[in-house]
């Protein structure tokens, strides 16, 4: 029986959790709503493309490729308050922020979107903008 509600459980944290991929105009939209935005890049990436406007810096990934998950997680907590709270995350290409963003829908948090394409190929190859 406690199988059955732990199976039961963790289907509907997926349920209701969304992790989905947006486009620029869909990006727009809702950082204009207020919805934070989190580049999780890392520094040399930053200072290459720079960043979009409005953007956090909170590189998740080191540059070895090992996950910062105590650093991340208490900077996620300034933004986001709540696990039902959407926020957005991008990195270069998108490569980065499908593992994080399919890792935190299985963590509970219910509204993640992604720039599709990342800054370099949803962004930059769109004509839009960076800030240094």
């Amino acid at each position: 029986m406690k199988k059955f509600l732990l199976i039961v459980g963790l289907l509907s944290v997926s349920l209701f959790a969304e992790f989905k991929t947006i486009g620029a105009a869909e990006f727009e939209k809702l950082q204009s709503k207020g919805v934070p935005v989190i580049d999780i890049r890392t520094p040399g990436e930053w200072k290459e493309t720079g960043i979009i406007k409005g953007a956090h810096k909170m590189m998740f990934f080191t540059p070895s490729g090992q996950p910062d998950l105590a650093g991340w997680f208490f900077e996620l907590g300034h933004l986001v308050k709540d696990k039902k709270e959407p926020f957005i995350i991008y990195c270069a290409h998108a490569n980065r922020t499908k593992s994080l963003g399919e890792g935190l829908s299985q963590m509970g948090f219910e509204h993640i979107y992604e720039l599709e394409g990342g800054i370099e190929n949803g962004w930059i190859k769109k004509g839009k903008k960076t800030v240094k």
